[in-house]
């Protein structure tokens, strides 16, 4: 299984673009190896990003709040699973009203500023997507991206985010307010467990990422695999046999996917 952020690693952090990955895609066609988004993104982001990848997999949302499997995946009983908007889905976050309470409450004191208080075009203007994308981000079930005005005092809001059951994490372009006991790692943790006992066979996974938020997917992986960001950086990873890529974005994806996976 491949479990992938998109924002600066399978998707170009300026320009959102997946077509240096074209070759690995193919691969990963003609294989059929599950393809799992693991991202910050929503639902209604990732369901659009699949439609114009051409897949049908399963995926993580809002970093690792929940699990969508598309019904009817690969001939699985689901049924044990709780079901919504056509997919079959477990849950690991909270819902979006509780978090987004917490932010409303310290917002002013914080100088905050996250998406449900911004307009399309600020979402636009910030993240560079297109309207219709900038939208979908909009739709959110679980988590608040957001801005703090002085990032010195981020340790003090994360101190009573999680005094309420809530943590904060650092993505590519925001802050992420989030459940306290979710994370993309227990998310690929929990998937990988889930699948063996579907599949009844032991699955080899592959995690690639750029950011902050990915080091917990990386710690629960058999192959984490670290795309240089759009700074020219890596990750802090300190996990075994970590391997880095030479090129940022969906080259680097295309790159290791070659290298190590096929």
């Amino acid at each position: 299984m491949i479990f992938t952020d998109l924002d600066g690693t399978f998707l170009n952090h300026d320009d959102y673009s997946f077509d240096p990955s074209q070759e690995a895609l193919a691969k990963i066609k003609q294989t059929d190896t599950p393809l799992i988004f693991n991202t910050s993104k929503t639902k209604a982001e990732v369901i659009l990003l699949q439609q114009k990848v051409g897949i049908i997999e399963p995926f993580i949302t809002e970093n690792g709040a929940a699990l969508f499997i598309p019904k009817g995946y690969q001939g699985l009983n689901l049924d044990a699973l709780d079901e919504l908007d056509g997919y079959k889905v477990v849950f690991f976050g909270k819902q979006y009203n509780e978090v987004v309470s917490f932010y409303k409450r310290y917002k002013d004191q914080f100088a905050l500023k996250g998406f449900c208080d911004m307009s399309i075009d600020e979402i636009i203007y910030y993240t560079n997507l297109a309207y219709e994308n900038a939208h979908l981000a909009k739709q959110r079930d679980f988590t608040e991206p957001f801005m703090i005005k002085d990032d010195s005092k981020i340790a003090k809001l994360a101190k009573l985010a999680d005094q309420n059951g809530l943590k904060i994490t650092k993505g590519g372009r925001f802050f992420h307010l989030i459940a306290k006991n979710q994370d993309k790692g227990v998310a690929v943790k929990q998937t990988q467990q889930l699948f063996q006992e579907l599949f009844q066979e032991k699955i080899f996974s592959f995690g690639f990422g750029d950011g902050e938020n990915d080091i917990p997917m990386f710690q629960n992986v058999d192959q984490a695999i670290v795309i240089q960001n759009n700074k020219g950086n890596y990750a802090p990873c300190s996990v075994e046999n970590v391997k880095k890529s030479s090129y940022q974005g969906s080259a680097g994806f295309n790159e290791m996917v070659l290298k190590y996976v096929f």
